[in-house]
């Protein structure tokens, strides 16, 4: 990846997955990246939702967080995070939302809380959902941004603070969980998704550098790795906008 960096390539990617005229649930770093990526390319009519309270942002500068006042720029609302969560996200009008976490399963469930198999006393504790579990239940779905590391990606994860597929199948459904459930894992190593009739992920790409079977081995449940192609390198009229437009100052393009 001798003409961009990981974090690029991860940027791009995420940016594929936003369509045009879909509301968009961006958190700060790379969601804001790929978010802002989007539309300034393939999607100029997708509406920018950050927690703190803007709808609709038409974003001249990458903010430093999801508060900065850089994100009401041209925005159609900026109220709180209690109309954003009410009147946008339980309303049904999300169509993606970005997340991450600490721990992801197989089958797309997060935990942010804590490590440890007795919650009461934790291993290691974290800051827990915010918003997370709203946007994991209530979006249509989730795009999941991750560190891939094998400690990261269990066979079973301690705390279901977001849950994803459950335990796969139909058990979201059943769950009452109507709406919504992971779509796509950009990592450090590859893209996964997820089978549609099992719910199970499978690797999809692997970054160039890499190997199908380099992901596996950095899993911590049997991956599917059959049908994984490289992941294509950026466009460069994208990495010039990503260099030029949207990050130009290294925010958080590493």
């Amino acid at each position: 990846m001798s003409d961009y960096t990981l974090t690029e390539l991860m940027a791009v990617t995420a940016a594929h997955e936003i369509q045009e005229g879909e509301v968009v649930f961006a958190g700060t770093g790379l969601p804001m990246l790929g978010a802002m990526l989007a539309q300034r390319t393939h999607a100029p009519g997708c509406c920018i939702i950050f927690e703190a309270g803007t709808v609709a942002s038409q974003l001249a500068h990458l903010p430093m967080s999801v508060g900065d006042p850089r994100a009401m720029r041209g925005a159609a609302t900026a109220a709180g995070l209690s109309e954003v969560f009410s009147y946008v996200l339980q309303a049904g009008r999300v169509d993606v939302g970005f997340l991450s976490g600490a721990q992801i399963d197989r089958y797309g469930n997060i935990n942010s809380t804590s490590i440890g198999l007795d919650p009461g006393h934790p291993q290691v504790r974290f800051s827990g959902s915010g918003g997370a579990c709203d946007i994991a239940c209530l979006a249509r779905r989730t795009v999941i941004i991750a560190l891939h590391e094998k400690r990261r990606f269990p066979d079973k994860i301690h705390y279901v603070t977001s849950p994803g597929w459950l335990e796969g199948g139909e058990s979201r459904e059943r769950a009452g969980l109507v709406r919504g459930g992971p779509d796509v894992v950009v990592t450090t190593k590859g893209v996964m998704r997820f089978r549609p009739d099992t719910k199970a992920m499978y690797l999809a790409s692997y970054h160039p550098g890499l190997t199908a079977l380099d992901v596996a081995q950095d899993t911590g449940f049997p991956l599917d790795v059959s049908e994984a192609v490289q992941t294509p390198s950026p466009d460069p009229q994208e990495l010039r906008i990503l260099r030029e437009v949207v990050d130009p100052e290294r925010v958080f393009r590493k």
